[in-house]
């Protein structure tokens, strides 16, 4: 697990949380950070903020995408996004958001959802084999500010979205 953000606060939190899970957590301050990292950990998930300096989480995604020793690794992006930040998000292959302030909770839940799904894609044969997250519905609450019973959650297939409003 590999938790990307500027503000050494929110990267405790998040260490914290997930560790009380029995998750092993590696932090690095900015995308640029995680691209070093990422190829000697290893993650199974990657969380990454979208506003950080040198290099941003939305730039960072689609540089994961495009390297073949990385572009399986399931991304979610934790931040107060804009709709064009999470539409953006979508169109470089992000697998979920999740909207800041969330509940500690509602990480973990994210982040188990998306290490079971990328076990289940872990036979790397071909192209087209995962779905990716999206299959219980796609779009719930927060991302845009949505309504609804709002949870903050945001997940979906890439390139694919609901409207929210």
């Amino acid at each position: 697990m590999l938790v990307v953000d500027d503000n050494k606060v929110i990267r405790q939190l998040i260490r914290v949380n997930l560790e009380l899970e029995g998750l092993e957590v590696v932090t690095a301050a900015d995308g640029a950070e995680c691209l070093d990292v990422v190829h000697q950990v290893r993650p199974d998930v990657v969380t990454l903020d979208v506003v950080m300096p040198r290099l941003d989480g939305l730039r960072t995604a689609a540089r994961l995408r495009s390297d073949p020793r990385t572009h399986h690794l399931p991304l979610a992006i934790v931040s107060a996004c804009t709709q064009y930040e999470v539409d953006t998000g979508l169109d470089v292959g992000v697998d979920a958001f999740l909207a800041k302030p969330f509940e500690p909770a509602e990480l973990v839940r994210l982040v188990k959802q998306l290490i079971e799904r990328g076990n289940g894609d872990e036979g790397e044969g071909g192209e087209g084999g995962g779905e990716g997250l999206g299959g219980e519905g796609g779009h719930r609450g927060g991302g845009g500010g949505g309504s609804g019973d709002g949870d903050g959650v945001s997940e979906g297939v890439p390139g694919r979205i609901s409207s929210g409003g």
